[in-house]
């Protein structure tokens, strides 16, 4: 069993594309990495949708993508697992 801090998703493409639509698929609270809120502070809430912004990584393991979601006006930095495709009707 490979443990999350193992596993290194730079290996393959990025799940998610520029302008794809997400859903959160938990609550996102700042880490302290969110200016202007305080840490601990719910951020993005599950089930709001978003659209990547933009695609990073962190650690050298992981991507990150920055996720705008558009109603709330924020733009919040997300791991893979932490999204869901949103399929276009």
């Amino acid at each position: 069993m490979i443990r999350d801090s193992d596993a290194v998703e730079l290996d393959g493409p990025p799940a998610f594309n520029y302008g794809t639509k997400v859903r959160s698929r938990k609550n996102i609270r700042n880490d302290g990495t969110f200016p202007g809120k305080e840490i601990g502070e719910i951020l993005v809430k599950k089930g709001e949708v978003g659209y990547v912004n933009s695609i990073g990584t962190f650690i050298q393991q992981y991507y990150i993508y920055g996720v705008d979601f558009v109603e709330r006006g924020y733009l919040v930095g997300m791991r893979g697992k932490e999204l869901e495709l949103v399929e276009e009707e």
